[in-house]
């Protein structure tokens, strides 16, 4: 974001420079993309990549090599004072740096964390809300109410900060009570599987309220998280394999992963539910999601709301198979 010296330099050049700099200063992540669709591919694609890797510290460290570009680019436009042409070549890279912090944001990943200095923690107001509304203790994490988290969720003022310091322990979201009792309506007693089920939370939720699930994952976040005995360690291509499930779950995949379009090959698999994010470049395989054919697909608006914080721009996808049809062209 320009400092307040810059902006001033940008007020005397023209009024296209002035609605850039206003873009830079103010401007959210879904009107950017919109507006500059070719810079957004570029950062969207970059930061795909290093969401790949699976580790925070990449994304951190290309949003680093993002910000010392722009820094060069600002320092040149005040050498300019404010000249248009420099600016019009500085704008892209400024442009890309902004769309990297707003889109690395919506991620969860430690961006937050990474742009303090020093220890970073919650105040005492905050961290007693957080605690009592989402961990019963530590961070085992518990079914929140929803009513009380939209209440109260206003007045924890270091709410920005959650996710970014739980998501290095696998904690990318957090279940209300009402999503986990929507799940079993869905699951309705069919056999149900959950893939990259981390800690195995959602699972634990689930078997809690009767509604048994087996959770798997393939324990590659074991420098991060303890994987407990109700976890059992396959990769997804093999539980899928071993269990023939009629459900499978699958919370906030990886960008880009290697398992969901296995999935769709599953012939056992009636239902498929991801939670995810609305952002493509955040969670899922959605270039699987597109080119498969066997199932009809829609993001669940009500679904979606039951997922927190709201922050994350939280979505949940609803995959059902799609009925076979008969020679006659009626469903078998």
């Amino acid at each position: 974001m320009p400092a307040a010296p810059f902006r001033a330099m940008l007020a005397r050049v023209s009024f296209s420079s002035e609605v850039a700099a206003r873009d830079l200063a103010q401007g959210d992540l879904e009107g950017l993309r919109e507006r500059y669709p070719k810079e957004w591919d570029r950062v969207s694609g970059e930061l795909l990549d290093a969401l790949s890797k699976g580790k925070a510290e990449a994304a951190a460290a290309w949003l680093e090599a993002m910000k010392a570009d722009a820094n060069q680019w600002q320092a040149r436009v005040t050498k300019s004072a404010g000249n248009p042409k420099v600016y019009e070549a500085a704008f892209p890279h400024l442009l890309r740096h902004r769309l990297a912090r707003l889109a690395l944001a919506k991620t969860s990943t430690a961006l937050a964390a990474r742009e303090t200095t020093g220890t970073v923690r919650l105040g005492l107001w905050s961290g007693t809300l957080i605690q009592r509304l989402f961990f019963r203790k530590g961070l085992e994490r518990k079914p929140a109410s929803l009513r009380a988290v939209r209440f109260w969720w206003k007045w924890i003022f270091d709410r920005r900060l959650l996710m970014p310091l739980v998501q290095p322990r696998g904690i990318y979201c957090f279940y209300s009570q009402e999503l986990v009792a929507a799940l079993v309506t869905l699951i309705a007693g069919r056999s149900c599987l959950e893939l990259a089920a981390g800690d195995g939370t959602l699972a634990r939720f689930l078997s809690e309220r009767g509604c048994p699930v087996t959770a798997t994952d393939d324990a590659s976040w074991s420098h991060a998280i303890s994987y407990p005995a109700g976890v059992e360690r396959l990769d997804a291509k093999s539980a899928l394999r071993k269990y023939a499930p009629k459900v499978v779950l699958c919370s906030w995949p990886p960008p880009g992963n290697p398992f969901e379009k296995v999935v769709f090959d599953t012939a056992s698999v009636e239902l498929y539910v991801v939670i995810g994010s609305r952002h493509h470049f955040a969670a899922g395989d959605f270039p699987a999601y597109e080119r498969q054919a066997h199932f009809e697909w829609q993001l669940d608006p009500a679904l979606s709301m039951m997922v927190l914080p709201p922050e994350l721009d939280p979505a949940v996808y609803v995959f059902r198979r799609k009925p076979k049809l008969s020679r006659a062209g009626a469903p078998a």
